[in-house]
């Protein structure tokens, strides 16, 4: 498969008091434990209710930053029909990229890479959570004039939230970089086994 070329458009850190928010910068720096200054950046998380492992337990983080496409942005506010623009740092995304408009349907193992050097690994999907829509309801209004339901961004953010990952190179990024989209791709000898032994 072809590379994808796009560029990024918006970076985003985030405190720890910034829960539901994230505010613009011009760069930021990638190290192996995440952005700097960002509230994500650590090599370990507590396990949250609902995870892979039980509440509380010492995981490893693979959600150091996340990232959309301002083509899903625009996509969710239209089915929302939002008066207001809806943009990354309101989303608390940490990059949001022009030019790879199915971002969120990259595949783990796919290589986000950047003119500095920097490289960001795809861990997972990152899906809509009931807080983040319950603040978008509150805070955007409607060009119809109805209300948001509290479930609406869910609803319109379904396979469009974008990506969340992990740094394997460290590295500068900043807005008007290009980056270069290495889509994971299985290796061929792969496909030499069809069925996994039990």
């Amino acid at each position: 498969m072809k590379n994808i070329i796009g560029k990024v458009v918006e970076v985003n850190t985030g405190t720890v008091e910034e829960v539901l928010s994230k505010h613009s910068c011009n760069s930021i720096q990638a190290e192996l434990d995440g952005f700097v200054g960002d509230r994500h950046r650590s090599l370990s998380r507590a396990a949250w209710k609902g995870d892979k492992q039980p509440e509380g337990t010492i995981r490893r983080n693979e959600r150091q930053w996340s990232a959309m496409s301002i083509e899903e942005i625009f996509d969710m506010a239209e089915k929302m029909d939002l008066k207001e623009a809806l943009t990354a740092s309101t989303l608390s995304v940490n990059l949001c990229f022009e030019g790879i408009a199915q971002l969120s349907l990259l595949p783990k193992g796919t290589i986000l890479k950047f003119s500095s050097g920097a490289e960001l690994m795809v861990e997972e999907y990152n899906p809509p959570c009931s807080e983040m829509s319950k603040k978008i309801a509150d805070t955007f209004s409607t060009h119809s004039g109805n209300p948001l339901t509290k479930g609406a961004f869910s609803k319109a953010a379904k396979y469009t939230r974008g990506l969340v990952g992990v740094v394997e190179v460290v590295g500068k990024i900043s807005v008007g970089d290009e980056v270069e989209v290495k889509v994971y791709q299985p290796p061929v000898w792969m496909s030499k086994f069809t069925k996994v032994s039990k």
